[in-house]
């Protein structure tokens, strides 16, 4: 799989989160059930500030390494503090559908960064079997997928993956 090396920026982000974990397929239903949620429920629609059109799977709070838990949250960027600020006021004055909105810093550094095309389900489930493999210096603190939204057709998407590296 090809990839490049990129540094980032810090970004903040606010979603819906859960602990969950790669062993038994556990992650397949648990990471589908909060996608739905998020985009499904209004959730994605509710929050303001939001940076751009993208969405955002963060994989963060490892417990070790990927075959030990760790927290998924389903989520977009914000612009600032501010918008962090206001979304989790107004939030978690509701309950949206049992969800907590939480907020979460992509802390900025350096990157793996993978580009995937092809239907949003099984290419990013078939990048991570394959990434498994691979030898790669992770950092483990926060790894994330950035949908692009770049076409409405759910079988020809595009994905940017970052994995956090030393």
């Amino acid at each position: 799989m090809d990839y490049e090396i990129v540094q980032i920026s810090e970004k903040i982000v606010v979603g819906v989160s859960k602990e969950t974990t790669n062993n038994d397929g556990q992650a397949v239903k648990d990471i589908g059930e909060l996608w739905k949620n998020f985009m499904g429920k209004g959730i994605y629609n509710a929050i303001k500030g939001k940076k751009n059109d993208k969405t955002i799977g963060l994989y963060t709070d490892y417990q070790g390494d990927f075959t030990n838990p760790y927290n998924f949250v389903a989520c977009c960027e914000v612009n600032s503090e501010d918008d962090k600020d206001n979304n989790l006021s107004e939030f978690n004055e509701k309950d949206i559908c049992g969800e907590f909105v939480i907020s979460k810093v992509i802390p900025g550094g350096k990157y793996a960064k993978f580009t995937i095309t092809g239907d949003i389900q099984k290419s990013v489930g078939e990048f991570w079997f394959e990434f498994w493999k691979m030898d790669f210096d992770r950092t483990y603190i926060s790894d994330f997928e950035e949908y692009q939204n770049n076409t409405y057709d759910m079988n020809n998407q595009e994905v940017h993956i970052y994995i956090g590296i030393r």
